[in-house]
C-alpha cells in the first residue's frame, strides 16, 4: 500500500465550551503534486489508502453516490480547486462573516477545514484516475459555512441551528458535522434542530472528536442521541491515540491518520482526525442512499453499523474506542440486512420527553360514565344560639365553680390566720405568776 510522507498535520486545539473543528489542523503537510506518465499509478490515488482497505473502490461498482447530497457543516468549502468542480450544488453562509453561497473559507486558522472534510465526502479529482477523489464522487455537496469563536458575529449554538434547518430545506440527505464543543450537553436549540433533520429523514455522521485537541470524551453534538458519531483509527485500523477519543456513543470507526485533503487555494496536504473519518462515513452513507434509495435514514446508519468489521482491539460490542467496528463501504452497499424501524444510535425525541421537558405520558380515556346518586336529605334545622349574657355549661364547670372554690379556700386560709394571731395576743396578755 502506498501513502504519501509520514508527516502528520498540526491538530488545532478545541478548546473548552468553545466549539472547534476536530482534528483541525492549522496547516497541514503540503504534498507536492507530481503529474504521472499514462502508464504510471497516480501517486495522489495511490496514497489514499482508505478507498482499498475499506471496500469504497468496490462499492462503486454498485453505486457512486449519484442523486444524494451531503451537507458539510464547516468553515465553507473553497470555489477554486479542480475537484470540487460539479460538486458544490449551493451553500450559504451562518457566521455573519462568509459569502452568501458559502464558499468563502472562514476563520483565521482553521479556514481550509471545511475545504478539507468537503475533498473526502465528495471531491471529483483533477482528471481521469488522477487527483484526490471522495468517497461518494457523485454526490453533491451543500457548503454551509459556519465560524468559530471570535471569526463569527452568530452565537454557535444559533449558526449550528440555522445550519441544521437550511440543510435540510435544501434537500441534504446527509449532514456531516465535523466539529465539537468538547462537553457532553448541548443547547436546548439544537433539540428542535436535529429532530427537524430526523423528521425530514436526514442521515446525520458526527466526529467523535480528538485527545490532541483535549477531547478525552466524545462531545455534543456527538452525544445527540440519533447520530452517527465515528471513531477515528490509524492505517492499520488500531483506535488512534492523539486522532480519535473514546465513548459510548461512538458508532463506527473510520480513518483519522495519514488523510488527504484539498485546500481552499488547491493545495494538497495531509492531515488527522475525526473531521476526516466523519466525511468518509459520510460518503459511504451517499453510497448506501443511492443503491439503496427505498431506505429511510435509520436503515441506512443501521447498515452501515451491521457491516462494520470487528476491530482487532475492541473487547465488546459496541466498543467505546471502535463502536461496532471498522467501516465496511462495499458491505454497507451490498449485504443483506434485515430492515429496523427505529434509529438504532437512540431517539432524540425521547431523551427530550424524559431529560428535558419531562412530559406527562397521555391522559387516560375514561372507562365508564357518570352515576346518578340520590338527593341528600336536607340538613335539621340549626338551634337558636344561646344569650351571650347568659353562662354556658362550660364556663360553669371551667370557669365559676373554680373561682368559687379557690375564693372559699382563700376566705377560710384568711380566718385561719385571724385566729390564730388572736390567740398568740391572748397569750402575751396573761399576767405571769
Amino acid at each position: 500500500m502506498r501513502r504519501i510522507g509520514s508527516a502528520l498535520g498540526a491538530l488545532v486545539l478545541a478548546t473548552l465550551l468553545v466549539a472547534a473543528p476536530v482534528g483541525a489542523a492549522s496547516g497541514g503537510t503540503v504534498v507536492p503534486v507530481v503529474t504521472p506518465s499514462p502508464e504510471a499509478v497516480d501517486p495522489v490515488r495511490a496514497a489514499q489508502y482508505w478507498l482499498d482497505d475499506y471496500g469504497i473502490r468496490d462499492a462503486w461498482t454498485t453505486s457512486r453516490g449519484e442523486g444524494v447530497r451531503i451537507a458539510v457543516i464547516d468553515t465553507g468549502i473553497g470555489r477554486g480547486p479542480a475537484e470540487f468542480l460539479g460538486a458544490v450544488a449551493d451553500g450559504t453562509d451562518v457566521s455573519g462573516t462568509g459569502a452568501p453561497d458559502g464558499r468563502l473559507p472562514v476563520g483565521a486558522v482553521d479556514a481550509n477545514h471545511g475545504s478539507w472534510v468537503g475533498s473526502l465526502a465528495a471531491s471529483r479529482g483533477t482528471g481521469p484516475g488522477t487527483g484526490m477523489i471522495g468517497v461518494a464522487p457523485e454526490a453533491e455537496l451543500l457548503s454551509i459555512s459556519v465560524g468559530f469563536g471570535a471569526s463569527a458575529t452568530v452565537p454557535f449554538s444559533e449558526q449550528i441551528a440555522e445550519a441544521m434547518r437550511w440543510s435540510v430545506d435544501h434537500g441534504a440527505d446527509v449532514i456531516n458535522l465535523s466539529l465539537t464543543t468538547n462537553v457532553p450537553d448541548w443547547d436546548e436549540s439544537w433539540d428542535d434542530a436535529f429532530l427537524y433533520a430526523y423528521e425530514n429523514d436526514v442521515v446525520v455522521i458526527v466526529a467523535a472528536g480528538n485527545r490532541g485537541s483535549g477531547t478525552t470524551r466524545v462531545g455534543a453534538p456527538a452525544t445527540i442521541p440519533g447520530v452517527l458519531t465515528v471513531g477515528g483509527v490509524d492505517p492499520e485500523g488500531r483506535a488512534s491515540v492523539e486522532a480519535s477519543t473514546q465513548g459510548i456513543t461512538i458508532g463506527v470507526s473510520a480513518p483519522s491518520e495519514e488523510l488527504l485533503g484539498v485546500s481552499a487555494d488547491g493545495r494538497l496536504v495531509q492531515w488527522d482526525g475525526t473531521s476526516g473519518a466523519a466525511p468518509i462515513v459520510a460518503g459511504i452513507a451517499a453510497l448506501v442512499r443511492s443503491a439503496h434509495p427505498e431506505l429511510d435514514a435509520n436503515n441506512v446508519i443501521n447498515r452501515i453499523i451491521r457491516t462494520a468489521r470487528p476491530a482487532a482491539g475492541a473487547t465488546r460490542t459496541p466498543d467505546p474506542l471502535y463502536g461496532y467496528g471498522l467501516v465496511d463501504a462495499e458491505a454497507a452497499v451490498t449485504a443483506d440486512v434485515p430492515t429496523v424501524s427505529a434509529n438504532p444510535m437512540g431517539s432524540l425525541e425521547e431523551w427530550v420527553r424524559v431529560f428535558r421537558r419531562a412530559e406527562a405520558g397521555p391522559v387516560p380515556a375514561p372507562t365508564s360514565g357518570p352515576v346518578s346518586l340520590a338527593p341528600l336529605p336536607p340538613p335539621d334545622a340549626a338551634p337558636d344560639p344561646p344569650s351571650p349574657l347568659l353562662p354556658s355549661a362550660d364556663t360553669l364547670l371551667y370557669g365559676t365553680l373554680p373561682l368559687v372554690v379557690a375564693t372559699g379556700a382563700a376566705i377560710l386560709g384568711a380566718l385561719g390566720v385571724t385566729a390564730a394571731v388572736r390567740r398568740i395576743r391572748s397569750a402575751y396578755r396573761t399576767p405571769s405568776r
